[in-house]
């Protein structure tokens, strides 16, 4: 067969002879681009563009996706374990290195594939990359002595907060939810995301169908995170979509009559925008993404519903007058860590006040084009008081013709603790996790403010 080139200007042939070589190039160069550039893109992102040209199967691509994901999850407990095996340090300043140690003791430590294999791919991907290929040897002898030390690198392994959780966001959450709830969060975030659905009709039968669990927002919560979507009942008939529990109560807040004209500022991927099209709203939906407008496209059309999707910059949406806007603002997503735990170490703290100043203006935007009498729901997906409770308390203070309408216990299904002092919606990973609701797998991290505009 033909030889490829891969973006070390390695010889990618050998990649097909050897087993389970490619998934390892491909989560390795993910995880290096994500941390040596430090920049706002999803690791997703960095995964489809490590795997161009790769020709992946589909066993290899959930491999080194999982390789990927498990590696930023425990990606201080690595750092620190490779650190203290290392006479010159983590080489920080060396992201291919770096990406090629954590991903192999990810491996040992925390994913169930041979040891041999692990060590034995990490470091023929170490000599098939030119600026590596002396460090064979040092890959060979790191991840030799996580082999050999493994119980004692899983017992210190015992505090996400101070040790698996970048210093920047712990010291955030101590001081917006105390130390307990700080330390509840982080270890939520160790656990990962459960799936969520949200049903068009008949939750209890679905519920039955799909071996799931019927939560007290309305949600189904799958038993078994690990199954094929795509495979499971109702998915081509469009019963239902893939929505976390917290990411499906904004659009609940608004609760639009049949017939009323709804706009969906950043709608995209679209699982607002279904559900607010699935009550009969006639719903514009917005996002200045055309790529992610397609998928919000091939959502709806699944779903069989209906929507006037604009590509477009929310915040030159002309002035109308809409019965109800939903803003989802772009935002940290630090309340997303569960399930995309690239974010917590790939934001920085400067981002949180652009994102806010942004969320800003958007929001002003927003309360331009609900008609008097009408709702605007604000939400974000983050943690971060600045990005919601502050950015409300503002809100508020610049516009006297909009006012709060708090969330009821109702609205979250009796849980009120999901219900801050003001009246807004505050989600965190450690809600909806524990013994208390005999349900596991937590929630978003989310914000949600509801306002009318006065008549």
């Amino acid at each position: 067969m033909a030889t490829r080139r891969n973006a070390a200007g390695s010889d990618a042939a050998l990649e097909a002879s050897v087993a389970g070589l490619g998934a390892r190039r491909v989560a390795q160069s993910a995880v290096a681009d994500l941390i040596g550039k430090n920049r706002a893109f999803a690791l997703e992102d960095a995964l489809a563009q490590a795997g161009r040209g790769a020709c992946l199967d589909p066993a290899d691509a959930a491999l080194a996706r999982a390789i990927a994901t498990v590696t930023f999850r425990r990606l201080g407990f690595l750092k620190r374990a490779l650190a203290g095996r290392m006479k010159q340090g983590l080489p920080e300043n060396q992201p291919r290195l770096l990406a090629l140690l954590a991903t192999g003791a990810a491996q040992i430590l925390d994913l169930n594939v041979p040891d041999h294999a692990a060590v034995d791919l990490s470091v023929r991907l170490a000599k098939a990359d030119p600026p590596l290929q002396h460090l064979g040897p040092l890959v060979n002898a790191v991840l030799r002595r996580v082999i050999r030390e493994r119980d004692a690198i899983l017992a210190e392994a015992i505090d996400p907060l101070e040790n698996n959780t970048p210093a920047w966001l712990a010291a955030r959450w101590r001081a917006a939810y105390g130390e307990e709830t700080a330390r509840a969060i982080a270890r939520a975030h160790l656990r990962g995301a459960a799936v969520d659905l949200t049903v068009r009709a008949e939750p209890d039968l679905w519920a039955e169908r799909l071996d799931a669990i019927r939560l007290p927002l309305g949600s189904l919560r799958l038993r078994d995170a690990r199954v094929g979507i795509s495979d499971l009942p109702g998915y081509e008939d469009g019963a239902w979509w893939v929505q976390d529990a917290a990411a499906a109560i904004p659009a609940r807040l608004l609760a639009p009559a049949a017939g009323a004209r709804v706009a969906d500022l950043c709608a995209a991927p679209g699982g607002k925008t279904a559900q607010l099209a699935a009550v009969g709203a006639v719903v514009t939906a917005v996002d200045r993404s055309a790529t992610r407008l397609v998928r919000l496209r091939q959502n709806l059309a699944r779903l069989g519903l209906t929507a006037d999707i604009v590509t477009g910059d929310a915040l030159e949406v002309p002035e109308g007058t809409f019965d109800a806007v939903l803003l989802d603002a772009p935002c940290s997503a630090t309340g997303t860590i569960r399930r995309h735990p690239d974010v917590a170490w790939t934001k920085a703290e400067a981002d949180i006040g652009r994102l806010a100043a942004l969320q800003a203006r958007l929001l002003d935007r927003a309360a331009t084009l609900v008609r008097p009498g009408g709702c605007l729901v604000y939400c974000t997906c983050s943690l971060e008081p600045e990005e919601g409770e502050h950015q409300i308390a503002a809100f508020l203070g610049r516009h006297d013709a909009y006012e709060r309408v708090p969330v009821r216990p109702a609205e979250t299904g009796g849980l009120t603790e999901l219900i801050d002092p003001n009246g807004d919606l505050r989600t965190l990973p450690a809600h909806l996790d524990g013994a208390a609701h005999e349900v596991r797998g937590g929630l978003d991290g989310f914000f949600a403010s509801r306002l009318r505009r006065r008549s």
